[in-house]
């Protein structure tokens, strides 16, 4: 069966070869599909099941040849998210070798207006092009008017508890509103420590940060232990709090504004917790529950009570990889603050 094949219809079905069936071996199908000008393209999966192996493959590209930008590489057997071009061309390709074979996919694709092309959409601040439609997006600092395209001030206070994430000054990229006063609430995994690491950072300079200025703190919230004031055009050093918890709060006075802030906040492993009486939870890594635990991870924790009090360690779930001696992967214990103590065991396996 041939198939691929240059397509100008604005709107229409995609299949591989044979479809619903399994699919052909050795076949290689390129498809370039346009529609009518001022239009984006949009493709929809109903069905896609290809072999998830680097032969296997269904390619798609923002333009009309293979050079244009690369939208994205897919195999497997989820469904591919919704696609949207940026403009009214795209390059499409899929490949299988002489093995084993599953049945394929079924495409439909669609012209889109661009929506935002046009005086913005209407939107005050971004607008963002979705299926048959957009929406308006406010900046950092602002929200969405209840006409859904002018943007007003928002509240500044910001609690984050993501294992990763971005943060920024109002306003963002633009310059940070006057008499201003921002706080970042981070939480992260208990057992992991917050990060923060500046991308950008460009605060009114004084010699004492006494103007403008970004403070953070190593706990919940300004009543914990101070981490240190900035300013200035120099970025900060990544900074580590000591628990799971960090604080910020950014202040601007009524006078000179400047372009602000952005850091991505993220984890660390290990630390220094303190064992209670009550019951408290420890996980192996940030994303536990979502995902594995990441691979060339090192992560020490050490436990205190206080004195009078031992230290006790119950295990809800434990899955790390097998091994008679657990000689790659592993979790040990010691009976004291490092590992020059007594070795309470070395631990792998499922059990």
């Amino acid at each position: 069966a041939i198939c691929g094949g240059e397509i100008h219809k604005d709107s229409g079905q995609i299949q591989s070869p044979n479809y619903p069936d399994d699919y052909r071996p050795s076949k290689e199908c390129i498809w370039k599909i346009t529609v009518s000008e001022g239009f984006h393209i949009g493709i929809t999966f109903q069905a896609f099941e290809v072999r998830n192996v680097v032969v296997y493959y269904i390619m798609i590209r923002d333009g009309p040849t293979e050079y244009s930008p690369l939208i994205g590489h897919f195999c497997g057997y989820e469904k591919p998210e919704d696609i949207k071009s940026s403009s009214n061309k795209v390059w499409m390709k899929f490949a299988s070798d002489a093995t084993i074979n599953k049945a394929g996919f079924a495409a439909n694709f669609f012209k889109d207006k661009d929506e935002c092309s046009k005086d913005n959409g209407g939107c005050q601040h971004e607008c963002i092009n979705t299926f048959g439609s957009y929406v308006c997006q406010c900046r950092n600092g602002f929200m969405l008017h209840e006409n859904g395209h002018d943007c007003k001030e928002a509240g500044c206070e910001h609690k984050l508890s993501g294992a990763e994430g971005t943060m920024s000054s109002p306003n963002w990229p633009d310059k940070y509103p006057s008499r201003k006063e921002c706080t970042w609430d981070i939480s992260a995994m208990p057992g992991h420590r917050v990060k923060v690491t500046f991308n950008e950072f460009e605060i009114e300079q004084h010699q004492e940060c006494a103007y403008d200025h970004l403070e953070i703190y190593d706990g919940p919230n300004s009543k914990s232990p101070f981490i240190g004031r900035f300013c200035g055009s120099k970025k900060p050093d990544p900074v580590v709090a000591s628990t799971n918890k960090m604080f910020l709060r950014f202040y601007s006075d009524a006078s000179v504004q400047r372009k602000g802030f952005q850091a991505k906040h993220s984890t660390e492993c290990g630390g220094l917790l303190k064992a209670e009486v009550r019951t408290k939870e420890l996980y192996s890594h940030a994303q536990f529950g979502d995902n594995n635990y990441p691979g060339q991870a090192d992560c020490e924790w050490v436990i205190v009570a206080e004195d009078g009090y031992g230290v006790e360690l119950i295990f809800q779930t434990f899955e790390i990889e097998e091994e008679a001696d657990c000689g790659y992967d592993y979790m040990e214990i010691y009976d004291g603050y490092d590992s020059t103590a007594p070795r309470l065991g070395r631990f792998c396996g499922s059990g």
